[in-house]
């Protein structure tokens, strides 16, 4: 019997909070799972579940309250080149520099390359991407899907040892978003590198997904975590397919008494 990998990512028993003015709210509580090397992860829940603010944690942008997120069994302390972020917002890229120039720079930035190595494998992204064609155009000149090839070439450009992606693809219209969702598969199999992919669609997480943690609605819990190596792309159809979309529903609403949100007072 073959031996499971080590995990790349650890979040064990995080809870996050955030405060208001007047309130400290409990994002998500006692949240544990594990992303093996080249898993495609999905964080999976209603809007405000907290599955957002997981991924800014474990991108080091906010401190769990409680908890440990660990990569490579390091604490994550801060941010790092080891994980790279692609939001959903289209405005990721500055617009003052062409599409070559912005996958060039945080390889620069960051002196992770010098200036030719650096431009040599920001062509090699792009042409994964397909857009070997657009290099020297400008961000207002793309549609929203090849912006967003775009910072998925700049991202995996840093090589991280882990892609943090948050709902990437929400905004875009129905056909472009399963082109996308496509497209992304493809450049996984071609590439390899390990995924964390946050979304509220139930099918999304069905095709995209190899693994899907289902978070409650707020605070985010854990309600289950579910095997999706079987679903793809031509899936959606498929009876397996459905009844795997239901029994998801099922488990992330199915509680009568719902949880109370974990809102008190800031001291």
């Amino acid at each position: 019997m073959d031996k499971q990998p080590a995990p790349l990512l650890e979040v064990d028993r995080v809870s996050l909070e955030y405060k208001t003015p007047q309130l400290r709210v409990r994002a998500t509580h006692d949240v544990s799972f594990d992303v093996l090397p080249n898993d495609r992860y999905i964080l999976l829940g209603p809007s405000g579940c907290g599955k957002s603010t997981l991924l800014k944690a474990v991108a080091g942008f906010i401190a769990p309250s409680t908890g440990t997120i660990r990569l490579d069994g390091k604490t994550v302390r801060e941010p790092g080149p080891d994980r790279v972020v692609v939001f959903q917002e289209f405005d990721q890229l500055p617009p003052w520099k062409t599409v070559l120039e912005n996958v060039v720079f945080p390889l620069v930035a960051s002196k992770t390359l010098k200036r030719r190595e650096a431009t040599e494998r920001a062509r090699h992204y792009l042409d994964k991407v397909g857009l070997s064609a657009f290099v020297d155009a400008y961000p207002h000149t793309l549609s929203g899907g090849m912006k967003q090839r775009v910072a998925i070439a700049r991202a995996l450009a840093m090589q991280p040892r882990i892609l943090l992606m948050d709902e990437p693809f929400a905004a875009l219209d129905a056909l472009t978003r399963r082109k996308m969702q496509e497209e992304l598969l493809a450049l996984w199999d071609d590439v390899g590198f390990t995924l964390l992919f946050v979304t509220h669609s139930i099918d999304e997480a069905l095709i995209v997904g190899n693994r899907v943690l289902l978070l409650s609605p707020h605070p985010g819990r854990v309600r289950a975590e579910m095997n999706a190596h079987q679903f793809g792309m031509h899936s959606q159809g498929s009876a397996a397919f459905q009844n795997a979309s239901r029994r998801i529903h099922d488990l992330l609403f199915e509680s009568p008494d719902a949880i109370e949100p974990d809102i008190r007072a800031v001291a």
